[in-house]
């Protein structure tokens, strides 16, 4: 997620939570249905070929069944029947929840090569401007970046900003499973970075999957790094409005029910992405152990028992994080609810020392990072409080690895 200056920031949410009426005119019926009219075309173009397809002269089933339906479709098809829906209809199966997670990554390999070669094709456009250009080679070289043979991407959609969800080690043999939930200025674009490596998703997601290794390397662990939901950009409407959230927290939930094999998962939210899993809590399974946030605005809840979660809660903010200064409130819809690091709100709070500011909470060897990664690995009372003698370490009942302590 971008840093940005403080004071234009605040001054913008500030300015956000006190026009709460506008925000009422603006979310009449015409408006949101404008909203919700953006379809990822390419996408649903893949899942319309699907609906209308066949193997070995039967119907392919419903793309939206539940998971375990797809899976056992899945079980019963040939190594090279399995392949050949997967070159058919790349962007379908690789975005698919219930298939082969190995068959997601051939999927999606294929997928990110045709939007490769779509750029490619717009980097040459002589209708296009030079801005115009200038993006498709932008986008044409993350393209390739995602394409290199050790990455695994789990979900890929082209459609305009693009969305992305990349997979560090097995998932298949992980015994505890992290996914990494960013916030706002997160697409495709974003995804990775050269300079702030550990500020975007991948970077994020790649330190914390190193950090968990170093907090106990025999616990074999997977990390996702999930950017596979439209975030807002920037600090406007959609950033101070749950809108995004709410179609977020649908998404993560159902690639949660999904996930294969019994591990214990915990959750790792930052700032907006806060929002989107206290949104999702309720819906969660019960796999999931732990749902941390970092730099959170609010997690639409006055009080962490409203999440109705069995999930432990844990909370954290870098003491130089502007979010601190945001009202934490919501009014009219806008805004996000109490701070979670409030010791009204019931969070386990914990250590953020030597974290870098706003984007800073993945930074290798902060308190930040290592305390993720204890919670990563099950080692929860190896964890930092924020506070001595807090109760971050409460009613934990060992340090186990494997299941919930």
């Amino acid at each position: 997620m971008t840093s940005f200056d403080t004071s234009p920031q605040l001054n913008a949410w500030r300015a956000l939570l006190a026009l709460a009426v506008v925000f009422v005119m603006l979310a009449t019926t015409g408006w949101t249905a404008l909203r919700h009219q953006r379809h990822p075309a390419p996408l649903q173009a893949s899942l319309s070929a699907w609906e209308n397809g066949r193997v070995a002269g039967h119907r392919l089933p419903d793309p939206q069944s539940a998971p375990t339906r797809l899976a056992r479709f899945f079980a019963s098809l040939t190594e090279g029947q399995r392949a050949g829906l997967a070159h058919r209809y790349p962007l379908a199966v690789g975005n698919m929840n219930g298939a082969p997670v190995e068959l997601r990554y051939l999927a999606n390999r294929i997928a990110l090569g045709q939007a490769r070669r779509a750029e490619r094709e717009r980097l040459h456009d002589d209708r296009l401007t030079a801005s115009g250009r200038h993006q498709a080679g932008r986008r044409m070289n993350r393209l390739e970046a995602l394409m290199r043979p050790e990455r695994h991407i789990l979900a890929f959609n082209p459609a305009g900003s693009g969305r992305v969800a990349e997979v560090f080690g097995d998932l298949r043999t992980a015994e505890r499973v992290s996914v990494v939930v960013p916030g706002v200025d997160t697409d495709l674009l974003t995804f990775q970075r050269t300079h702030r490596k550990y500020a975007a998703p991948a970077g994020m997601a790649e330190s914390l999957y190193a950090a968990e290794h170093d907090a106990d390397p025999t616990v074999r662990t997977a990390v996702i790094a999930w950017a596979d939901y439209t975030a807002p950009g920037g600090l406007g409407m959609d950033a101070a409005t749950a809108m995004r959230a709410e179609d977020g927290a649908v998404r993560l939930a159902s690639l949660l029910h999904a996930l294969p094999g019994r591990a214990p998962v915990s959750l790792f939210c930052h700032s907006y992405g806060s929002v989107v899993c206290g949104v999702a809590a309720r819906t969660l399974p019960e796999r999931v152990a732990d749902i941390a946030v970092a730099g959170s605005p609010g997690m639409r809840v006055e009080k962490a028992s409203q999440l109705r979660t069995g999930a432990r809660v844990w909370a954290m903010r870098d003491a130089d994080d502007w979010i601190q200064d945001v009202p934490h409130l919501e009014f009219g819809g806008l805004g996000h609810g109490a701070d979670p690091v409030a010791a009204g709100f019931g969070a386990r709070v914990l250590s953020a020392r030597e974290a870098r500011g706003h984007a800073g909470y993945f930074e290798p060897g902060t308190d930040s990072l290592r305390n993720f990664a204890e919670i990563g690995v099950g080692a929860y009372r190896a964890v930092s409080c924020a506070r001595e003698n807090d109760t971050c370490r409460a009613n934990l009942s060992g340090t186990t690895a494997i299941g919930r302590a």
